[in-house]
């Protein structure tokens, strides 16, 4: 699996506990920035690192903003992106069961390391339920 990471300045430090958490767990990332905590404006990374999940070359993205709101909305705007902006881990495994989410964002300012950290577990390690109400939802986005 390859995880596209980005953020903004709020969400830095966050991003910078997932990346320790992926190398931890051997899972294969790239860094789209913010790479410090001066002011930046989160479209400037979360829209190339949600391009690159819906062209294919990341199979996953994981946003980082100060409430993940902004990152959320950035990624939808994609053609192909389901994003969610998961506060715990039922909707981090509900966004994956359902709604088959390819990129999972956080609040920087808002989550702990522990519960970022199982939220990012439990969202990796689930899978698309496949079931045939939940694909026919999710062709009723795409279209």
């Amino acid at each position: 699996m390859k995880i596209a990471l980005a953020s903004d300045h709020a969400g830095y430090k966050l991003k910078e506990i997932i990346k320790a958490f992926l190398k931890r767990k051997k899972i294969e990332f790239y860094d789209f920035g913010a790479n410090s905590l001066d002011s930046v404006d989160y479209p400037d990374f979360a829209r190339p690192a949600a391009e690159a999940v819906a062209k294919g070359e990341y199979d996953r993205g994981i946003f980082v903003c100060g409430s993940g709101v902004g990152v959320t909305i950035v990624a939808n705007k994609v053609k192909g992106i389901r994003a969610v902006n998961a506060y715990d881990s039922y909707i981090a495994k509900q966004s994956r069961e359902h709604g088959n989410c390819n990129v999972l964002c956080l609040a920087g300012n808002k989550l702990t390391k522990a519960k970022a950290t199982k939220i990012v577990d439990v969202w990796l390690k689930t899978d698309f339920s496949g079931e045939e109400r939940h694909v026919r939802r999710i062709n009723k986005i795409e279209q």
